[in-house]
């Protein structure tokens, strides 16, 4: 054997077998090398043939079945575009939503499909996808944001619109999720709406009264113009409460508010303030005879009779005025000063208007001081 021979012929040693040991070793990267090789080249047409297999195929076509059917079956709506801003697809709360079928939204501008405005001052809305692709972060829509469907349905949404990235990190479109939020901000509107009116009449409560007297305040201090402050307190209201019952009272309220309603001008403001008093705001006046001009006109406008009912009641009030700048240069001021006005004038009667002066609080405190007195005694 050749491996005999030259482990027996004198002189050739270690190194000739080493060097045998060598050339095999090399053969056998060479085959090795060889045949990774061949699977490097064979592997393209194995993934290719593997793709194309009919049973790959079905997996991959019910994968992306199952991801439109989820996609579908969630409640918010699904916008994606790709970098150009082009709209790639569209779920099926996002075509009720916006009005545009899938296949008709492809290709399309993103604007053109979603319009979307503020709905107070109606002016249009950033577009949510450039900013999420121009920034790589995800953003949220505008509050107060509306959407406006193809048929021009007006919708308040909420929601955010983010990246989309590849494998690589690189920003290759944007996505867009968002929902309805008509119920929610209606809910919203009746619960803020509830804090600043009274329940019974829904005329504005005290809050609101102050708010918008603060408001006419710093209107007239701008504008250099006078404002007035009617205090009304109706007469003999206790005895139709406890005579014909609350129910009635209540109507009889209700019926009031209306007609102190229609007695003024829709700049003006009327509001309750509990029990039978209420107070009306003159945003602006020129002059006391021009206040004095509009308490006539509610005089007038309660002197005619209100059925409640079946009941025909007849109603007289008793009105105190202040009028900024002379008695007040507050809200609280104003209504405390036509409060006391009011006072002076269910003394003289009831039906009749008293406008406010400095002596009434002198009146007052003087009042005041004399019970004290009569406690301490």
């Amino acid at each position: 054997m050749a491996v005999c021979d030259l482990e027996l012929t004198p002189g050739n040693g270690t190194g000739r077998i080493e060097r045998a040991r060598l050339e095999m070793d090399m053969k056998h990267d060479y085959r090795l090398l060889a045949i990774g090789q061949r699977l490097l080249d064979a592997l393209p047409r194995a993934v290719r043939s593997f793709l194309g297999h009919p049973a790959t195929e079905e997996a991959l076509f019910n994968e992306k079945e199952r991801a439109v059917s989820t996609l579908d079956s969630i409640g918010d709506a699904v916008i994606s575009t790709d970098l150009s801003g082009r709209v790639t697809y569209v779920n099926a709360a996002a075509e009720r939503m916006t009005g545009w079928r899938p296949e008709e939204a492809a290709g399309q501008p993103f604007e053109h499909v979603f319009r979307i405005i503020d709905g107070v001052s109606r002016q249009s809305c950033p577009n949510p996808m450039d900013l999420a692709v121009r920034l790589n972060e995800t953003v949220g829509l505008t509050s107060n944001c509306v959407l406006i469907r193809r048929d021009g349905f007006e919708c308040p949404i909420e929601d955010s619109a983010a990246p989309i990235h590849d494998r690589q990190g690189q920003v290759t479109g944007a996505v867009l999720v968002f929902h309805d939020v008509s119920a929610a901000r209606a809910v919203s509107l009746q619960l803020s709406h509830r804090a600043a009116h009274d329940l019974l009449t829904d005329l504005p409560n005290r809050v609101l009264l102050n708010d918008r007297l603060s408001q006419a305040i710093a209107s007239a201090q701008r504008q250099r113009h006078r404002l007035a402050v009617l205090f009304v307190d109706l007469d003999r209201f206790k005895q139709i409460n406890d005579t014909l019952g609350h129910e009635i009272g209540d109507g009889l309220l209700q019926s009031v508010a209306r007609r102190l309603v229609e007695s003024v001008r829709r700049s003006d403001t009327v509001s309750r303030q509990g029990g039978d008093e209420f107070v009306l705001l003159l945003s602006r006046v020129d002059e006391a005879e021009d206040a004095a001009a509009s308490v006539q006109k509610v005089i007038k406008a309660l002197a005619v009779p209100l059925d409640v009912d079946g009941h025909r009641l007849h109603v007289t009030a008793s009105i105190g005025l202040s009028m900024y700048p002379d008695d007040g240069q507050d809200a609280d001021t104003l209504i405390r000063n036509a409060d006391v006005a009011m006072y002076r004038a269910k003394e003289r009667g009831g039906n009749v208007y008293q406008f406010y002066t400095p002596d009434m609080n002198i009146r007052v405190y003087s009042t005041v001081s004399e019970m004290r007195v009569s406690v301490v005694s």
